[in-house]
C-alpha cells in the first residue's frame, strides 16, 4: 500500500452534524476499499486566495491514510459528487518524515546552545 494524503475544503457555514457526516463518509470509503486510515485533522476556517462557488471562505480539512489507486479515485469520486465540498487534492507521499525524527537531537542541542554567529557576504564590484 501506498502512502496518501488528501486536503479538501468544504462550505465555512456546515453544522456540526454536517461535518461529521463527511468525515464519517471519507473514512468508511477507506475502510469498505481495505484501506488504512491514518488521521483525520480539522484545520479550521480560512480565507481562500480566490472565490471559489461564491465563498471567499473554507474549512480546510487535511487526511492521511494508506491505500492504492483504487482507493484514491473512488475516494476523489465521491468528494466530487459531494455538493458540500468546494475542492479536493490527492498527494502521493515518497515516505513519512516527522520533523522532530529529522533533526537529530545532539546536532539540535549544540545549535541551541552556540550563540549566534554573523555571516559575512563578500562582495566584488566589477568597473568597466
Amino acid at each position: 500500500m501506498r502512502m496518501y494524503e488528501t486536503i479538501f475544503i468544504v462550505q465555512p457555514d456546515l453544522g456540526e452534524e454536517e461535518m461529521k457526516g463527511i468525515s464519517t463518509k471519507v473514512q468508511d470509503v477507506i475502510a469498505s476499499m481495505n484501506g488504512d486510515f491514518k488521521r483525520l485533522e480539522d484545520w479550521g476556517a480560512r480565507k481562500l486566495a480566490y472565490p471559489i462557488n461564491k465563498f471567499a471562505r473554507g474549512r480546510y480539512y487535511y487526511l492521511r491514510f494508506d491505500g492504492d489507486a483504487a482507493l484514491i479515485a473512488e475516494l476523489e469520486r465521491r468528494l466530487r459528487l459531494d455538493d458540500k465540498v468546494i475542492r479536493y487534492q490527492s498527494v502521493k507521499l515518497e515516505k513519512e518524515v516527522s520533523v522532530a525524527a529529522a533533526i537529530p537531537t545532539k546536532v539540535a542541542e549544540e545549535e541551541s546552545a552556540a550563540p549566534a554567529e554573523e555571516t559575512k557576504v563578500e562582495t566584488t564590484t566589477v568597473e568597466e
